[in-house]
């Protein structure tokens, strides 16, 4: 256990040290703190958040997770049903589909509303049937030749607008995220004809409102050389690292080794494994910065997600700070 990280968790809280005033100052947070997007594309996220605490961090992350408000599959009206898929099975199937709406735009149903409204929910038709291909050869064997609409995809949901709905969200294209998402297979005769009715929900209640693939977060590894390290220990202390991590230059004709981007490591501790390395280098994080990575299953962009993470979060603090102010008037 002597070779381990070090700086791995905080110590940033009141009467840590003796003798020491280290407690929370709102200037010192507000110079320190920042947000700096690395990289975004429609589905991923990644950007660094410095200055703040694990446990913010953590509640940041958590609210990614189950919080944030998405719209999903809550009750299947199952009318014909004659594949091989059980009601139930197919139901819950048809339950984690995410489905391209914006919850904004809705409202919580109502407890013990049955039937729901344009405002809280959202209404999806799947209606099917396989038959026989009449233009197939007469010796194929391919189901894909022989049969018709055999096999049911996502894409076969279909937006039912109730209400207004189809002026209001003409534009919003409504529907399953992907299109291919395979949810039965059928063979002549055989047919689905099911509604759904999607609602507003989070993925503290289940799993198939949360809106990320994966939210997750690291701390920044910081790799310092306590030596100068050349030659052939240079080149190996080079590939004990992630490539890009250590890099080796020349100076003067010999061949030194340089950390270059300490954020590529992923941490394997492989140096630790050569007796004539392990001392000159000290691997440690990085305490107040933390790397998230946040993927979105597509319903919302993940750079909305965040900012309603951060909104969520926000009605969390004033939630308490007047519970904190009733409690002090009483």
């Amino acid at each position: 256990m002597k070779y381990m990280y070090a700086n791995v968790h905080t110590t940033d809280y009141p009467g840590n040290y003796p003798g020491y005033d280290d407690t929370w100052n709102l200037k010192k947070f507000q110079k320190n703190f920042r947000i700096d997007v690395v990289q975004m594309d429609e589905t991923s996220l990644e950007f660094d958040m410095v200055g703040i605490d694990a446990a913010i961090a953590n509640a940041f992350r958590r609210i990614l997770l189950a919080e944030v408000p998405t719209m999903a599959v809550e009750k299947v009206l199952i009318y014909n049903n004659t594949s091989i898929i059980q009601d139930e099975i197919l139901a819950h199937r048809l339950g984690l589909i995410p489905i391209k709406a914006d919850p904004r735009l809705f409202e919580y149903r109502n407890t013990g509303d049955e039937e729901g409204t344009e405002i809280d929910t959202i209404q999806l038709q799947l209606k099917i049937k396989c038959t026989r291909n009449p233009r197939a050869t007469k010796d194929s064997a391919d189901p894909r030749e022989l049969y018709l609409n055999h096999m049911v995809y996502s894409k076969d949901m279909k937006w039912a607008p109730i209400g207004n709905q189809a002026d209001v969200f003409a534009d919003a294209n409504i529907g399953p995220v992907h299109g291919d998402i395979l949810l039965a297979q059928l063979r002549p005769g055989q047919e689905l004809d099911i509604v759904m009715h999607c609602v507003k929900g989070i993925g503290q209640d289940h799993a198939k409102f949360s809106p990320v693939a994966t939210a997750s977060y690291r701390l920044l590894p910081e790799i310092t050389l306590m030596e100068t390290v050349e030659g052939e220990k240079a080149e190996r202390l080079k590939r004990c690292f992630s490539p890009g991590v250590i890099e080796v230059e020349n100076h003067g004709g010999k061949v030194v080794a340089k950390v270059v981007n300490s954020r590529l490591d992923t941490c394997s501790r492989e140096v630790l494994r050569h007796d004539d390395l392990k001392n000159a280098v000290k691997l440690a994080r990085v305490r107040d910065h933390f790397i998230f990575s946040v993927e979105s299953t597509g319903i919302l962009s993940p750079d909305v997600l965040v900012t309603e993470a951060i909104k969520v979060l926000m009605t969390k603090c004033q939630r308490f700070l007047s519970e904190l102010d009733s409690t002090e008037m009483e």
